[in-house]
């Protein structure tokens, strides 16, 4: 029987166990070479910070896109804050994983591993 999946660390999706990683397990924390070789940065933490800022001054009920936290990060230049979009995404799926916010979609809440397209994020529930 195959362990637990993970979180990666950079990115925040769903590892899956796979064969070649049975002795290593225990130290694989990214999904890819991509997401080894970025990491986490300051930028990813601001990021994170952010969003917890922009949903504690919301009500407990409200939303924040992820363009919100790129703004707040990356100021008001469309160019900037665009850039920090998918930065802003995985932000958040890490904040999933730790149980901080959850991500919807429709007002449902979605797998951050596999939602595709335009996304919300909330406080936990």
């Amino acid at each position: 029987m195959p362990p637990e999946p993970k979180t990666c660390q950079s990115c925040g999706r769903t590892i899956e166990w796979r064969k070649k990683w049975e002795r290593d397990w225990d130290q694989v924390r990214y999904c890819s070479t991509a997401c080894r070789k970025r990491g986490v940065t300051e930028v990813d933490r601001r990021l994170e910070a952010a969003i917890t800022d922009l949903l504690a001054q919301r009500a407990r009920t409200s939303t924040i896109c992820p363009s919100d936290a790129a703004r707040a990060v990356g100021g008001d230049d469309e160019e900037t804050w665009r850039e920090l979009m998918e930065p802003a995404r995985r932000a958040a799926r890490r904040l999933v994983a730790r149980g901080e916010v959850e991500i919807t979609q429709g007002g449902r809440v979605v797998d951050p591993s596999t939602a595709k397209g335009a996304i919300r994020i909330r406080r936990a529930r």
